[in-house]
Protein backbone atom coordinates (compact mmCIF):
# COMPACT_ATOMS: atom_id res chain seq x y z
CA UNK A 1 0.00 0.00 0.00
CA UNK A 2 1.42 3.63 -0.82
CA UNK A 3 2.43 5.72 1.87
CA UNK A 4 -0.72 8.17 1.03
CA UNK A 5 -2.80 5.12 0.81
CA UNK A 6 -1.58 4.48 4.22
CA UNK A 7 -2.13 7.56 5.81
CA UNK A 8 -5.48 8.13 4.27
CA UNK A 9 -6.61 4.86 6.23
CA UNK A 10 -5.16 5.99 9.32
CA UNK A 11 -7.18 8.98 9.49
CA UNK A 12 -10.15 6.78 8.38
CA UNK A 13 -9.47 4.57 11.44
CA UNK A 14 -8.86 7.37 14.04
CA UNK A 15 -12.25 9.16 12.66
CA UNK A 16 -14.43 5.93 12.60
CA UNK A 17 -13.06 4.71 16.12
CA UNK A 18 -13.76 2.38 17.93
CA UNK A 19 -15.08 0.97 14.72
CA UNK A 20 -13.04 0.44 11.65
CA UNK A 21 -13.27 1.76 8.23
CA UNK A 22 -13.75 -1.90 7.06
CA UNK A 23 -17.11 -2.36 9.44
CA UNK A 24 -18.61 0.70 7.46
CA UNK A 25 -17.98 -1.14 3.76
CA UNK A 26 -19.18 -4.19 5.30
CA UNK A 27 -22.66 -2.88 6.11
CA UNK A 28 -22.62 -0.45 2.76
CA UNK A 29 -21.07 -2.74 0.44
CA UNK A 30 -21.32 -6.13 1.63
CA UNK A 31 -19.96 -8.32 -1.12
CA UNK A 32 -16.90 -5.92 -1.23
CA UNK A 33 -15.82 -6.33 2.75
CA UNK A 34 -12.47 -7.06 3.62
CA UNK A 35 -13.07 -8.41 6.78
CA UNK A 36 -16.58 -10.30 5.96
CA UNK A 37 -15.81 -11.26 2.28
CA UNK A 38 -19.89 -11.52 1.31
CA UNK A 39 -21.23 -13.75 -1.86
CA UNK A 40 -24.35 -13.59 -3.89
CA UNK A 41 -26.82 -16.07 -4.01
CA UNK A 42 -27.03 -16.19 -8.23
CA UNK A 43 -29.09 -19.53 -9.00
CA UNK A 44 -30.67 -22.29 -6.65
CA UNK A 45 -31.34 -26.17 -8.25
CA UNK A 46 -32.88 -28.51 -6.16
CA UNK A 47 -31.19 -31.26 -5.84
CA UNK A 48 -33.73 -34.09 -4.21
CA UNK A 49 -36.12 -33.32 -1.49
CA UNK A 50 -33.52 -32.05 1.06
CA UNK A 51 -30.34 -30.88 -0.73
CA UNK A 52 -30.42 -28.00 -2.71
CA UNK A 53 -27.12 -26.40 -4.84
CA UNK A 54 -26.50 -22.90 -4.59
CA UNK A 55 -24.55 -20.71 -7.22
CA UNK A 56 -22.79 -18.06 -5.33
CA UNK A 57 -21.12 -15.00 -7.02
CA UNK A 58 -18.21 -13.52 -4.35
CA UNK A 59 -17.98 -10.04 -4.16
CA UNK A 60 -13.96 -10.17 -3.18
CA UNK A 61 -11.84 -12.92 -5.37
CA UNK A 62 -11.82 -15.88 -3.75
CA UNK A 63 -8.28 -18.00 -4.07
CA UNK A 64 -8.81 -20.77 -6.25
CA UNK A 65 -9.95 -24.07 -4.35
CA UNK A 66 -9.06 -27.43 -5.88
CA UNK A 67 -11.53 -30.70 -5.99
CA UNK A 68 -12.45 -31.89 -2.61
CA UNK A 69 -12.21 -28.40 -0.57
CA UNK A 70 -14.92 -26.72 1.46
CA UNK A 71 -15.95 -23.07 2.43
CA UNK A 72 -17.64 -21.96 5.46
CA UNK A 73 -21.23 -19.95 4.82
CA UNK A 74 -22.52 -17.52 6.70
CA UNK A 75 -26.15 -16.79 7.45
CA UNK A 76 -27.79 -14.18 10.24
CA UNK A 77 -30.40 -16.24 12.28
CA UNK A 78 -31.81 -14.12 15.03
CA UNK A 79 -29.49 -11.33 14.56
CA UNK A 80 -26.70 -13.08 14.97
CA UNK A 81 -24.08 -14.41 12.13
CA UNK A 82 -24.26 -18.38 12.10
CA UNK A 83 -21.61 -20.32 9.95
CA UNK A 84 -21.27 -23.88 8.40
CA UNK A 85 -18.66 -25.37 5.92
CA UNK A 86 -19.41 -26.99 2.97
CA UNK A 87 -18.09 -28.84 0.02
CA UNK A 88 -17.72 -26.89 -2.87
CA UNK A 89 -19.33 -29.17 -5.99
CA UNK A 90 -18.11 -26.78 -8.89
CA UNK A 91 -14.98 -27.28 -10.74
CA UNK A 92 -11.58 -24.84 -10.33
CA UNK A 93 -12.28 -22.05 -13.01
CA UNK A 94 -16.16 -22.40 -13.00
CA UNK A 95 -17.64 -18.83 -13.35
CA UNK A 96 -19.99 -19.57 -10.72
CA UNK A 97 -19.00 -21.51 -6.92
CA UNK A 98 -21.35 -24.24 -6.10
CA UNK A 99 -22.14 -25.76 -2.30
CA UNK A 100 -24.69 -28.40 -2.50
CA UNK A 101 -26.52 -28.15 0.92
CA UNK A 102 -28.60 -31.23 2.52
CA UNK A 103 -31.08 -29.94 5.29
CA UNK A 104 -30.45 -31.62 8.48
CA UNK A 105 -33.34 -32.05 10.79
CA UNK A 106 -33.21 -29.37 13.49
CA UNK A 107 -30.13 -27.68 11.73
CA UNK A 108 -30.99 -23.70 11.45
CA UNK A 109 -28.57 -23.20 9.19
CA UNK A 110 -28.52 -25.90 6.94
CA UNK A 111 -32.41 -26.03 6.51
CA UNK A 112 -32.60 -21.80 5.95
CA UNK A 113 -29.85 -22.85 3.33
CA UNK A 114 -31.46 -25.56 1.50
CA UNK A 115 -35.13 -24.68 1.71
CA UNK A 116 -35.65 -21.08 2.13
CA UNK A 117 -32.29 -19.46 0.34
CA UNK A 118 -33.34 -17.27 -2.90
CA UNK A 119 -31.14 -15.87 -5.66
CA UNK A 120 -29.98 -12.80 -3.89
CA UNK A 121 -29.43 -13.79 -1.23
CA UNK A 122 -26.49 -12.43 0.61
CA UNK A 123 -23.88 -14.63 2.57
CA UNK A 124 -20.33 -14.63 3.89
CA UNK A 125 -18.08 -16.88 2.44
CA UNK A 126 -15.15 -18.21 4.26
CA UNK A 127 -11.77 -19.15 1.49
CA UNK A 128 -11.63 -22.56 0.31
CA UNK A 129 -10.13 -25.15 3.09
CA UNK A 130 -9.43 -28.68 3.44
CA UNK A 131 -7.06 -31.78 2.95
CA UNK A 132 -9.63 -34.09 1.28
CA UNK A 133 -7.74 -34.22 -2.08
CA UNK A 134 -6.89 -35.75 -5.05
CA UNK A 135 -3.17 -35.81 -5.08
CA UNK A 136 -1.01 -34.01 -8.47
CA UNK A 137 -0.46 -37.31 -10.36
CA UNK A 138 -3.44 -39.31 -10.51
CA UNK A 139 -3.26 -42.88 -9.19
CA UNK A 140 -3.95 -45.39 -12.00
CA UNK A 141 -6.82 -47.26 -10.02
CA UNK A 142 -9.37 -45.09 -7.91
CA UNK A 143 -11.86 -45.93 -5.80
CA UNK A 144 -14.52 -43.81 -4.22
CA UNK A 145 -16.87 -45.08 -1.02
CA UNK A 146 -19.61 -42.19 0.13
CA UNK A 147 -22.87 -41.98 1.36
CA UNK A 148 -25.42 -39.00 1.39
CA UNK A 149 -24.30 -36.32 1.47
CA UNK A 150 -20.81 -37.29 1.51
CA UNK A 151 -21.54 -37.66 -2.23
CA UNK A 152 -20.73 -33.16 -2.25
CA UNK A 153 -16.52 -33.15 -1.90
CA UNK A 154 -16.43 -36.19 -4.36
CA UNK A 155 -18.75 -34.60 -6.98
CA UNK A 156 -16.17 -31.54 -7.09
CA UNK A 157 -13.48 -34.00 -7.83
CA UNK A 158 -15.32 -36.37 -10.62
CA UNK A 159 -16.86 -33.22 -12.14
CA UNK A 160 -13.39 -31.74 -12.34
CA UNK A 161 -11.66 -35.50 -13.85
CA UNK A 162 -14.50 -35.95 -16.33
CA UNK A 163 -13.46 -31.89 -17.36
CA UNK A 164 -9.37 -32.15 -17.37
CA UNK A 165 -8.72 -36.23 -17.30
CA UNK A 166 -11.27 -38.31 -18.30
CA UNK A 167 -9.14 -41.62 -18.91
CA UNK A 168 -8.88 -41.21 -15.25
CA UNK A 169 -12.17 -42.21 -14.94
CA UNK A 170 -12.00 -45.43 -17.42
CA UNK A 171 -12.07 -48.26 -14.50
CA UNK A 172 -12.73 -46.10 -11.56
CA UNK A 173 -15.35 -47.36 -9.26
CA UNK A 174 -17.74 -45.37 -7.56
CA UNK A 175 -19.63 -47.10 -4.20
CA UNK A 176 -22.40 -44.76 -3.03
CA UNK A 177 -25.64 -45.15 -0.45
CA UNK A 178 -28.67 -43.27 -0.20
CA UNK A 179 -31.86 -44.37 0.82
CA UNK A 180 -33.65 -44.78 -2.10
CA UNK A 181 -32.73 -43.93 -5.92
CA UNK A 182 -34.16 -40.90 -5.60
CA UNK A 183 -32.81 -39.72 -2.62
CA UNK A 184 -28.93 -39.80 -4.33
CA UNK A 185 -27.92 -36.31 -4.58
CA UNK A 186 -26.68 -35.67 -8.15
CA UNK A 187 -28.57 -39.45 -9.41
CA UNK A 188 -29.15 -38.58 -13.03
CA UNK A 189 -25.46 -36.58 -13.47
CA UNK A 190 -23.39 -39.73 -11.79
CA UNK A 191 -25.48 -42.26 -13.66
CA UNK A 192 -24.80 -40.41 -17.19
CA UNK A 193 -21.40 -39.51 -15.83
CA UNK A 194 -20.70 -43.74 -15.59
CA UNK A 195 -21.84 -44.35 -18.83
CA UNK A 196 -19.79 -41.64 -20.30
CA UNK A 197 -16.28 -41.73 -18.99
CA UNK A 198 -16.45 -46.47 -17.94
CA UNK A 199 -16.67 -45.33 -14.64
CA UNK A 200 -18.78 -48.04 -12.78
CA UNK A 201 -21.16 -46.75 -10.64
CA UNK A 202 -22.43 -48.86 -8.00
CA UNK A 203 -25.82 -47.92 -6.05
CA UNK A 204 -26.76 -49.27 -2.87
CA UNK A 205 -30.37 -48.02 -1.76
CA UNK A 206 -30.24 -48.67 2.55
CA UNK A 207 -34.48 -48.85 2.40
CA UNK A 208 -34.31 -52.13 0.65
CA UNK A 209 -30.73 -53.54 0.47
CA UNK A 210 -28.99 -52.55 3.74
CA UNK A 211 -25.90 -50.42 4.63
CA UNK A 212 -22.43 -51.03 2.63
CA UNK A 213 -20.28 -53.46 5.25
CA UNK A 214 -16.54 -52.87 4.54
CA UNK A 215 -16.20 -56.80 4.23
CA UNK A 216 -18.66 -56.35 1.19
CA UNK A 217 -16.41 -54.64 -0.86
CA UNK A 218 -14.45 -57.78 -1.60
CA UNK A 219 -17.61 -58.80 -3.66
CA UNK A 220 -18.42 -55.40 -5.27
CA UNK A 221 -14.10 -54.20 -5.97
CA UNK A 222 -12.54 -57.47 -5.84
CA UNK A 223 -9.05 -55.14 -6.17
CA UNK A 224 -10.44 -52.51 -3.62
CA UNK A 225 -6.77 -53.06 -2.26
CA UNK A 226 -5.23 -52.26 -4.98
CA UNK A 227 -6.97 -48.94 -5.28
CA UNK A 228 -5.99 -45.37 -3.69
CA UNK A 229 -10.05 -44.70 -1.80
CA UNK A 230 -11.45 -41.44 -1.21
CA UNK A 231 -14.59 -41.79 1.16
CA UNK A 232 -16.88 -39.51 2.84
CA UNK A 233 -20.04 -40.04 4.36
CA UNK A 234 -21.49 -41.22 8.01
CA UNK A 235 -19.21 -41.01 10.78
CA UNK A 236 -19.63 -44.55 11.94
CA UNK A 237 -19.26 -45.71 8.37
CA UNK A 238 -15.87 -44.10 7.99
CA UNK A 239 -15.12 -45.65 11.58
CA UNK A 240 -15.64 -49.27 9.85
CA UNK A 241 -13.73 -48.50 6.86
CA UNK A 242 -10.79 -46.85 8.48
CA UNK A 243 -10.75 -49.95 10.79
CA UNK A 244 -10.94 -52.01 8.00
CA UNK A 245 -8.18 -50.46 6.15
CA UNK A 246 -6.09 -50.83 9.13
CA UNK A 247 -6.94 -54.42 9.52
CA UNK A 248 -6.40 -55.80 6.02
CA UNK A 249 -5.58 -53.12 3.45
CA UNK A 250 -3.45 -49.90 3.37
CA UNK A 251 -3.99 -47.51 6.06
CA UNK A 252 -2.01 -44.71 3.75
CA UNK A 253 -4.26 -45.67 0.68
CA UNK A 254 -7.45 -44.46 2.13
CA UNK A 255 -8.32 -41.18 2.75
CA UNK A 256 -11.31 -39.91 4.72
CA UNK A 257 -13.46 -36.41 4.63
CA UNK A 258 -15.10 -36.03 7.85
CA UNK A 259 -18.20 -33.31 7.95
CA UNK A 260 -18.03 -33.90 11.93
CA UNK A 261 -14.67 -34.98 13.95
CA UNK A 262 -14.43 -37.68 16.12
CA UNK A 263 -14.91 -35.56 19.80
CA UNK A 264 -13.18 -37.25 23.39
CA UNK A 265 -16.18 -37.73 25.27
CA UNK A 266 -15.63 -36.59 28.33
CA UNK A 267 -13.79 -33.03 27.20
CA UNK A 268 -15.79 -30.11 28.53
CA UNK A 269 -15.34 -26.90 29.73
CA UNK A 270 -16.86 -24.67 32.90
CA UNK A 271 -17.43 -21.78 30.90
CA UNK A 272 -16.25 -17.72 31.31
CA UNK A 273 -15.74 -14.50 30.11
CA UNK A 274 -13.61 -14.86 27.20
CA UNK A 275 -11.77 -11.70 25.97
CA UNK A 276 -10.24 -10.98 22.42
CA UNK A 277 -7.65 -8.83 22.58
CA UNK A 278 -7.06 -7.67 19.09
CA UNK A 279 -11.05 -6.45 18.67
CA UNK A 280 -11.77 -5.52 22.89
CA UNK A 281 -15.09 -7.65 22.26
CA UNK A 282 -15.70 -9.73 25.18
CA UNK A 283 -18.38 -13.10 25.76
CA UNK A 284 -19.66 -14.56 27.85
CA UNK A 285 -19.36 -18.49 27.24
CA UNK A 286 -21.39 -21.32 28.74
CA UNK A 287 -19.95 -24.37 29.58
CA UNK A 288 -18.80 -26.40 26.95
CA UNK A 289 -19.48 -23.60 24.24
CA UNK A 290 -16.14 -23.19 21.60
CA UNK A 291 -14.77 -19.61 21.97
CA UNK A 292 -15.25 -19.12 18.34
CA UNK A 293 -18.87 -19.69 19.12
CA UNK A 294 -19.08 -17.41 22.10
CA UNK A 295 -17.21 -14.47 20.10
CA UNK A 296 -19.05 -14.54 16.99
CA UNK A 297 -22.45 -14.43 18.99
CA UNK A 298 -20.84 -11.30 20.70
CA UNK A 299 -20.40 -10.12 17.15
CA UNK A 300 -16.47 -10.79 16.93
CA UNK A 301 -15.38 -11.30 13.60
CA UNK A 302 -13.07 -14.18 13.84
CA UNK A 303 -10.49 -16.47 10.95
CA UNK A 304 -12.48 -19.70 10.41
CA UNK A 305 -12.21 -22.51 8.10
CA UNK A 306 -13.86 -26.00 8.48
CA UNK A 307 -15.26 -25.15 12.19
CA UNK A 308 -13.88 -28.42 13.77
CA UNK A 309 -10.49 -28.16 14.90
CA UNK A 310 -9.30 -29.32 11.61
CA UNK A 311 -7.44 -26.73 9.41
CA UNK A 312 -5.98 -24.42 12.10
CA UNK A 313 -7.47 -21.56 10.41
CA UNK A 314 -8.73 -19.98 13.48
CA UNK A 315 -6.05 -20.33 15.68
CA UNK A 316 -4.56 -17.20 18.20
CA UNK A 317 -2.43 -17.19 20.90
CA UNK A 318 -3.63 -17.60 24.53
CA UNK A 319 -2.76 -14.45 26.29
CA UNK A 320 -4.12 -15.54 29.52
CA UNK A 321 -6.37 -18.45 31.18
CA UNK A 322 -7.12 -21.92 30.36
CA UNK A 323 -9.06 -23.57 27.48
CA UNK A 324 -10.05 -27.03 27.41
CA UNK A 325 -9.65 -28.77 23.60
CA UNK A 326 -12.80 -30.44 23.20
CA UNK A 327 -11.43 -33.06 20.47
CA UNK A 328 -8.38 -34.14 22.51
CA UNK A 329 -9.91 -33.05 26.66
CA UNK A 330 -6.07 -31.50 26.96
CA UNK A 331 -5.72 -28.45 28.94
CA UNK A 332 -3.99 -25.21 28.12
CA UNK A 333 -2.78 -22.74 29.77
CA UNK A 334 0.80 -21.02 28.91
CA UNK A 335 1.08 -17.65 27.72
CA UNK A 336 1.68 -17.39 23.73
CA UNK A 337 -0.01 -21.14 23.07
CA UNK A 338 -1.90 -21.52 20.01
CA UNK A 339 -5.55 -22.38 20.54
CA UNK A 340 -7.60 -23.81 18.22
CA UNK A 341 -11.04 -21.35 19.25
CA UNK A 342 -13.64 -23.27 17.06
CA UNK A 343 -12.75 -26.45 19.41
CA UNK A 344 -11.69 -24.99 22.74
CA UNK A 345 -14.04 -24.12 25.35
CA UNK A 346 -12.91 -21.91 28.33
CA UNK A 347 -11.64 -22.82 32.23
CA UNK A 348 -12.80 -20.04 33.64
CA UNK A 349 -12.03 -16.09 32.23
CA UNK A 350 -9.63 -16.12 29.25
CA UNK A 351 -8.20 -13.77 26.95
CA UNK A 352 -7.21 -14.36 23.00
CA UNK A 353 -5.03 -12.14 21.07
CA UNK A 354 -7.45 -12.27 18.26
Amino acid sequence: MAPLARRVLAAARALTTPLLPEDFVSVWRPLRSRRAPGARVVDVRRETADATTLLLRSGTRLPAHRPGQFVGLGVQVDGVWTWRSYSITSRPGDPLLAVTVTAVPGGLVSTRLAHQTRPGTLVRISEPSGEFLLPAATPEKLLFVTAGSGITPVMGMLRTLAARNPAALDGAVHVHSDRTAADVVFGPELRTLAARTGMRLVERHTATQGRVCPDALTDLVPDWTARHTWACGPADMLDDLTDHWERVGDPSALHVERFRPPTWDDATGTGGRVTFATSGITADAGEGEPLMAAGEAAGALLPAGCRMGICHTCVGPLRSGAVRDLLTGDTHDTAGQPVRTCVSAPLGDVTIDL
